[in-house]
């Protein structure tokens, strides 16, 4: 019996986008499986985050096709967006938590916006993800009661409450101090044992040292696939020498 082909969890093919003159993204291919941890890395503003927002459609390539799941995202209808971002959990540096609700109301919210509707098995949910974090005890805590790792746990919390098909962590640890970031850190990799795949961008190149996974690296528009970290950071080190 023939077996099926795999679905990748995210492909690009030949996809590209230009901001004025500048072409950002320079016919790109690449793709993550099931299963899978991935570091995005490159310079400040080579186009990270522009390549996790085409991921989840808050921008839109100039040409080439990017597949999400059994979804193509490339011309994808306005409607069918609320249903792709339901595939996905998206984790920012900035947290970005609704600051009038406590931190249960904010993964709720986001666990209705995916249409989740049982509220016994919602309530399950919440506390399931709660569990994931190490954040059961602040369920009641208002955002700004929390230091700034914990709001990047409860961050995460509420990007794992539809159990998506892939976590999109852009800068997790970016606005934390060392000690946070390896909580975050340890919290993702866990989450990533379990089953989870997942695309992070970090300038951080200390926690790929220390969680070693597959590494794409943006320069200038196009793309390097490094199927370990070591082979980057091998790579990387000499260009500093040079």
């Amino acid at each position: 019996m023939d077996k099926k082909p795999v679905v990748p969890v995210v492909e690009f093919r030949e996809v590209s986008l230009a901001y004025g003159e500048r072409q950002v993204l320079d016919r790109i291919s690449f793709r993550i499986s099931k299963g899978e941890f991935v570091y995005l890395v490159g310079p400040t503003g080579v186009g990270k985050s522009t390549l996790m927002r085409l991921i989840y459609s808050d921008l839109q390539a100039d040409s080439g096709e990017i597949q999400v799941g059994d979804m193509q995202v490339n011309g994808i209808s306005r409607k069918d967006i609320p249903y792709l971002r339901r595939k996905l959990g998206i984790v920012f540096q900035d947290y970005q938590l609704l600051s009038d609700r406590n931190v249960y109301q904010n993964i709720r919210f986001a666990l209705r916006a995916t249409g989740w509707r049982d509220a016994a098995s919602g309530k399950q949910r919440i506390q399931e993800v709660l569990m994931q974090t190490g954040m059961v005890g602040k369920a009641e805590a208002m955002p700004h009661q929390l230091s700034g790792g914990e709001q990047q746990r409860i961050s995460i919390a509420r990007a794992l409450i539809n159990d998506p098909l892939l976590i999109i962590a852009d800068e997790p640890t970016g606005n934390l101090d060392p000690e946070a970031g390896m909580r975050v850190m340890d919290i993702l990799r866990r989450i990533h044992q379990a089953g989870a795949s997942v695309l992070m961008a970090t300038h951080e190149y200390t926690l790929i040292k220390e969680f070693p996974a597959r590494v794409i690296e943006l320069q200038a528009g196009r793309l390097r696939d490094y199927a370990q970290s070591q082979d980057f950071l091998s790579d990387y080190g000499q260009r500093l020498r040079m």
